[in-house]
């Protein structure tokens, strides 16, 4: 299959996600818990994700940066992070006259590179300025206190190092969006099937530790306060949910940070609305038991609608329709895995994570 037609149905599923919103249910598990256990539920609820390689002739993490970091003023661009410079989306990194691919989560922090999974997952992947992602190198992200402004292109960027301390602090309109996606990538990675398990931490790591740690942790949390979540980040968070499947909870509910790590920790979390109603719509489902080795029930809340399996490469392997409220799915022909259903109906889609052991 051909990266442009891998790359439109990505784009197919992707339009039935953002045009008619997401699973009102995605974080119901996590309701109602505190401390270990609300981190331990959020995990298995982002956990899973679909995986796209990092460089490809297929769908790759290239193309996936061109979508969620797009320029708004001009579609042929990308927003570089750390610098906040419009540039060609189409020279990705062009023998270093481009830009590069940071990896927010420092990727020799827990030694993980970039393969599937922790390297290529774009919660935590943004478009840099080769310069400033040298920069940046691998250091903790801190409030400078010898400063020294970093450069792009002989441009202050607001980005600026330490002169004596291995840290980086990235300009004000960033740091929240920094924290989030740190605080996502320590409750996503936990030690399960071979991945890292990363967490937070107050101390300043030196540059050759491999330690699966980041910080500063109160700093992070602190930028998280001061840089709210932005609509331009809520919009890449649904993006990314188009591709991957998963979302990043510190995005869609800001005060998790403090349940887990702030003010809150201790307290049991009791949202009092999913997403403010911003993503509900009329059209529910629940696929039971799950996961299985493949005889599912779909329960939908309408008597009529389509059914669709996609496999973790969003490419269509089932479609069928709906028997009443109750639907039973044979998927024992698959192998076992990670599967996603799309059911669709009126008064919207709805996506659901099927897991065949």
């Amino acid at each position: 299959m051909t990266k442009s037609i891998l790359l439109m149905a990505g784009w197919f599923l992707l339009a039935g996600l953002n045009l008619y919103g997401q699973d009102s249910t995605y974080y119901f598990s996590a309701f109602n818990s505190k401390g270990d256990s609300l981190k331990s539920r959020l995990h298995q609820i982002i956990r899973g994700h679909i995986q796209f390689p990092y460089t490809s002739s297929s769908t790759d993490v290239w193309d996936l940066l061109k979508h969620t970091d797009r320029d708004t003023l001009d579609s042929t661009k990308v927003i570089l992070i750390y610098s906040n410079r419009s540039v060609d989306a189409a020279q990705e990194y062009n023998g270093g006259a481009g830009w590069s691919r940071e990896h927010v989560w420092a990727k020799s922090r827990g030694n993980f590179g970039t393969a599937a999974g922790a390297g290529t997952d774009v919660h935590h992947l943004r478009p840099s300025s080769v310069g400033v992602n040298s920069s940046r190198n691998n250091r903790n992200f801190d409030n400078c206190q010898t400063c020294t402004n970093v450069l792009d292109k002989g441009t202050p960027t607001g980005s600026k190092r330490d002169a004596n301390l291995w840290t980086f602090e990235p300009p004000d309109n960033v740091k929240g969006d920094v924290a989030r996606m740190l605080f996502y990538m320590c409750v996503r990675y936990e030690g399960s099937n071979n991945e890292p398990d990363l967490e937070l931490t107050d101390s300043l790591l030196t540059q050759t530790s491999q330690a699966p740690l980041h910080g500063n942790r109160n700093t992070l949390l602190a930028w998280h306060r001061a840089d709210p979540v932005s609509n331009w980040e809520r919009q890449r968070n649904r993006i990314i949910y188009g591709y991957q499947g998963n979302k990043n909870p510190f995005i869609d509910y800001p005060e998790l940070a403090e349940y887990l790590w702030g003010d809150s920790t201790g307290v049991v979390w009791k949202p009092e609305s999913n997403l403010g109603q911003q993503d509900l719509f009329q059209v529910e489902a629940s696929v039971y038991p799950n996961p299985n080795r493949g005889i599912f029930t779909l329960s939908l809340n309408a008597q009529k609608g389509s059914i669709r399996i996609f496999d973790a490469r969003s490419r269509l392997l089932l479609q069928t329709q709906a028997e009443g409220s109750h639907t039973q799915l044979d998927l024992s022909a698959y192998p076992a895995g990670i599967y996603w259903l799309r059911a669709s109906a009126e008064g919207g889609i709805v996506t659901q994570k099927v897991w065949i052991r």
